[in-house]
This record gives C-alpha cells, sequence and structure tokens, in this order.
C-alpha cells in the first residue's frame, strides 16, 4: 500500500528532472556553447551599448543612461525566457515529439514545469551579466545597493518571466507558429515595461497593459534594488511578481490541457 505513492513521486520527480535536460537540448539548442555565449555576454553587451547610446542623445533626465542601462540588464532576459521558451511549442510539432507527449503517461505538469529549468539559469545569468557590464562599463552606482533584495529581486524577476514564456507557449499550442507571438512580447517590453523611459510616459491604458507585464515589475523591483529601497517598498513589487508567476503557470497547464483534449478527441494535431 504504500509503495504507491512512493513510486509515484519518484517518476514524477524523474520526469521534471529528465525534460529539464532533455526538452532543452532537443529544442531549441539552449545546451549549446554558441547559444549560451551568446545570450549571456553578447546580448546584454550590444543591447545595453545601444540604448545608451540612445538615451545619452536623448538627454532626458527622467531617462538617464543609468535609468536605461538597469532596464535593459534586465529585459535582456526576455530571448531565452519569453522568446526562446515560448518557441519549444513549434519545435515540438516540427520535429513530430508532439504527438509522442500527448500519449506519453508521463506526468503533466512535471513535464511541463521541466522545460523551465534551464532557461531559468540561462536567464539568471543573462541578468547578472547585465548587472555587471552595468557597474564596470557603464559606471552605475551600486553603493547604496541591498544586495540581497536585489538577488532575490533578480531571481523572482527570472522565474516569473520564464512562467510567462511557457503561458505563451500554451496560447502558441492554438498557433500554426510562435515566432509572431514571442516577437510581439519581445519588443513589447521595450515600450511597455519602462525599460527606457518611465512608464508614466505611455498613455494611460497602455501603461495598464504594461502593468499587466512581469517585466515591469522586474524592472522596476531592481531598480528599488539598487537604489535601496526599503522592504516596505519592494515588498509589493515582490508579490505582483509572484502572481505573475502563479497565474501564468496556472494559465499555461490549463491550455495544455485543452489542447491535449482536443488533439486526442480528433485524432490530430494538423489543424491546430
Amino acid at each position: 500500500m504504500g509503495a504507491a505513492p512512493i513510486a509515484h513521486h519518484a517518476s514524477l520527480w524523474r520526469t521534471f528532472w529528465v525534460n529539464a535536460v532533455l526538452a532543452p537540448r532537443t529544442s531549441l539548442g539552449f545546451m549549446r556553447a554558441d547559444f549560451v555565449f551568446g545570450s549571456i555576454v553578447v546580448v546584454p553587451f550590444t543591447q545595453m551599448v545601444f540604448f545608451a547610446v540612445v538615451a545619452g542623445l536623448a538627454q532626458n533626465p527622467q531617462a538617464s543612461t543609468a535609468f536605461v542601462v538597469l532596464g535593459n540588464a534586465v529585459s535582456t532576459i526576455t530571448y531565452t525566457s519569453i522568446f526562446s521558451v515560448c518557441q519549444t511549442t513549434d519545435s515540438e510539432k516540427n520535429h513530430g515529439t508532439m504527438e509522442h507527449l500527448l500519449v506519453s503517461p508521463a506526468n503533466r505538469v512535471a513535464l511541463y514545469l521541466g522545460r523551465g529549468v534551464v532557461p531559468i539559469l540561462t536567464s539568471l545569468g543573462t541578468v547578472t551579466v547585465g548587472l555587471l557590464y552595468a557597474a564596470f562599463i557603464f559606471h552605475v552606482s551600486f553603493a547604496g545597493a541591498d544586495l540581497p533584495f536585489l538577488a532575490l529581486s533578480v531571481v523572482l524577476t527570472t522565474v516569473s518571466m520564464v512562467g510567462f514564456g511557457l503561458l505563451l507557449g500554451g496560447v502558441a499550442l492554438f498557433f500554426r507558429t510562435s515566432i509572431i507571438l514571442g516577437n510581439i512580447f519581445l519588443f513589447a517590453g521595450l515600450v511597455l515595461s519602462g525599460v527606457n523611459f518611465p512608464i508614466t510616459f505611455l498613455p494611460l491604458p497602455l501603461q495598464y497593459v504594461g502593468e499587466l507585464l512581469p517585466l515591469t515589475w522586474g524592472v522596476t523591483a531592481v531598480r528599488d534594488s539598487v537604489a535601496g529601497a526599503s522592504l516596505t517598498t519592494i515588498l509589493p513589487v515582490w508579490g505582483f511578481l509572484s502572481l505573475s508567476l502563479l497565474v501564468s503557470l496556472a494559465l499555461a497547464i490549463g491550455l495544455w490541457d485543452v489542447f491535449e483534449h482536443r488533439a486526442l478527441s480528433t485524432g490530430s494535431i494538423v489543424r491546430f
């Protein structure tokens, strides 16, 4: 009687970790050295340099170089946490592995969440390198930063963004391709999330849209941590990031469940 639950939990964890390792390797090449190097080292540098130059030319005191550099140090994770994670759906369909997943007895929650492990690690590396660039290349002052708060803000932002990427991957199950969807949110974050200018610069309806994106709260959390904000100031921001993660994962798993039932009832995923 007691062996069955143990076997079940072992199977659940095995599914989670095996999928965490194999899915990135077989879908978008997360394990390739050139991908990891480009995502963690090259992308943050080029993006931060470009927008730092733009900020310098604009000479707006509310969008200073330090403001823009910190925003882009965080927003660079969208490449691995949203765009790339979202495209795993396309990869499953194009490689013919989606059908195997649908008939697999593996735990669906473990299978789905396992996909986020490597993107989280890669995204953590990306933000960390971006913040190092901010300090040593762009001379952003971290003298007043609360480092434990900053570390927690980076972790919450990364996990929330990957959760949002999984949600978009769930939405993309019902489309022929996820590339357009990924691109929309990849670049929308630069405009709507306060990355390069305060979100208050936007029309009010767009401000509301921006507040629904986890990147907005992630950028705010990192900036507040670097500025040495108090716990009472930053705690609500962490709360919004955590809520975004929970909602994204719940919706992502729900969308997968709907897709699976429809595909099994029709016997085909072609119409998706």
